[in-house]
């Protein structure tokens, strides 16, 4: 099959790119959406901005569950396509799916449930639970538009048609801009219109993703008709995606406590959570072009890993591993350049400029550094050993970061510092830096290293 030989002949500069670059785009237009949606929102209060600045950990977490679930399907399918399995990938597909909607329910369960409580936990004020808790259940009862959004990408980036998840995630994600001002301001529906935009954008594209795999991927046949769980092989699914899962749920954990640490100890207290929220949206527009290179070289390794070609493995790690520290300082320098003209872009007051001018500058200086542990990361996920990246996402954002910010906010409040809870990003990266070439070495030793020499 013609995506096959791609995947297993293109040169790997080449093929790197052709994978990646239609994901990072749609990736860069989702981050696009992000930081719109919130500068939008910025228009109507500051509490609507800390109101959906505190749910982004739980916007976070279904990402996490959505995202680390593809990572499970990417894998497995990879392996099954290189291998020439067409059973076993169809089988992965159509578990996929199913895990999907699955997730869905569970999340509109959760949120009924407990989205208030949510909210109240992180702040006393009245404005912004009740707006935060509206904008929350919106987003996780509508959570199915993401979930299978995400899945069916998966499907045609396994089988080396990412430039089509492009269109799919590009088209919700332009609706989503156009929508938010009519929902948040012609319909004055506020912080709830900005959420009602989002879904609608998700199931769009979701439903886009479906067609066009069903129509345009030919290597993959769904059927459901007699489709039982096979609780072995979502077992399979899991042991590589919850890995992924458990990193990308430790940062809503993180961003959750990491607010918390801000309002108790930070001067500024709601201001300097409502700026921390603002940092991820502008954050996720540097570190989606990694996430995107991240996961089309999860596809390209493990299909070789199902090939057993070492070479082509080793060389997609290493120069994928070099684009991310390029971006990555590009990253740094935007950050360092320009942090006033990044912040007004959300009605930032002369308490938010104070407050993350710095902070965008500090963090800023680690982002080279977390790009290469990504895509090292991306390499174990790729050859089944995910547990790898989690533990060094679990040391980086629980045992690292979490502390040393809570002491740093310690020192900076009883000397007047607040700047230097900010310093606990680039601590924690570097640390975490050398643990994941620690493992890298393991995982090269014990499995790549092992792979017969291919014949030239």
């Amino acid at each position: 099959m013609n995506h096959q030989n791609k995947m297993g002949t293109m040169p790997i500069s080449k093929l790197i790119w052709n994978i990646s670059l239609p994901i990072i785009a749609s990736m860069l237009v989702q981050a696009l959406y992000n930081i719109v949606d919130s500068i939008f929102v910025s228009h109507i209060s500051e509490s609507a901005l800390a109101a959906v600045s505190l749910a982004f950990p739980a916007q976070q977490l279904i990402i996490a569950v959505a995202a680390g679930t593809g990572v499970g399907i990417s894998s497995l399918l990879g392996r099954a396509l290189g291998a020439g399995n067409q059973r076993r990938a169809n089988e992965v597909a159509r578990h996929g799916i199913f895990l999907a909607i699955a997730s869905a329910v569970v999340f509109c369960i959760l949120a009924l449930c407990f989205s208030r409580i949510f909210f109240s936990f992180q702040t006393d004020v009245a404005e912004i639970v009740e707006q935060g808790n509206l904008y929350l259940r919106i987003v996780c009862c509508g959570s199915a538009g993401i979930f299978l959004e995400i899945t069916f990408e998966r499907l045609l980036q396994s089988t080396g048609r990412s430039i089509l998840s492009m269109y799919t995630q590009g088209v919700g994600t332009i609706l989503n801009i156009i929508l938010d001002p009519v929902f948040i301001f012609v319909l004055d529906m506020g912080v709830t219109g900005a959420a009602v935009a989002t879904i609608i954008g998700q199931t769009c594209s979701a439903v886009l993703a479906i067609y066009l795999c069903r129509t345009k991927n030919k290597e993959i046949q769904i059927c459901f008709r007699g489709f039982r769980p096979n609780w072995r092989l979502i077992g399979n699914i899991y042991i590589i995606g919850i890995p992924s899962i458990i990193m990308m749920a430790i940062s809503s954990v993180m961003v959750f406590v990491m607010n918390k640490i801000l309002i108790a100890l930070h001067s500024a207290k709601e201001t300097a959570a409502t700026m921390f929220g603002v940092y991820f949206k502008l954050n996720s527009f540097v570190f989606m072009p990694i996430f995107g290179l991240n996961t089309g070289i999860i596809s390209i390794i493990s299909y070789n890993y199902g090939a057993r070609k070492r070479k082509r493995m080793l060389e997609t790690i290493h120069r994928s591993t070099l684009y991310a520290v390029i971006v990555m300082t590009i990253g740094t320098i935007i950050f360092e350049a320009f942090p006033h003209v990044l912040l007004g872009m959300f009605q930032a007051n002369d308490t938010m400029l104070q407050v993350g001018v710095p902070a965008l500058r500090i963090i800023g200086l680690s982002f080279p550094i977390a790009g290469m542990s990504i895509l090292l990361s991306g390499a174990f996920q790729a050859v089944g050993k995910s547990v790898y990246s989690m533990i060094a996402s679990i040391v980086r954002q629980l045992l690292l970061l979490l502390p040393a910010a809570l002491v740093l906010a310690l020192i900076g409040r009883s000397v007047g510092n607040d700047d230097l809870v900010w310093w606990s990003f680039p601590i924690s990266e570097t640390i975490s830096f050398f643990i994941t070439l620690l493992f890298y070495r393991r995982m090269r030793r014990t499995i790549i290293d092992t792979l017969p020499e291919e014949k030239n």
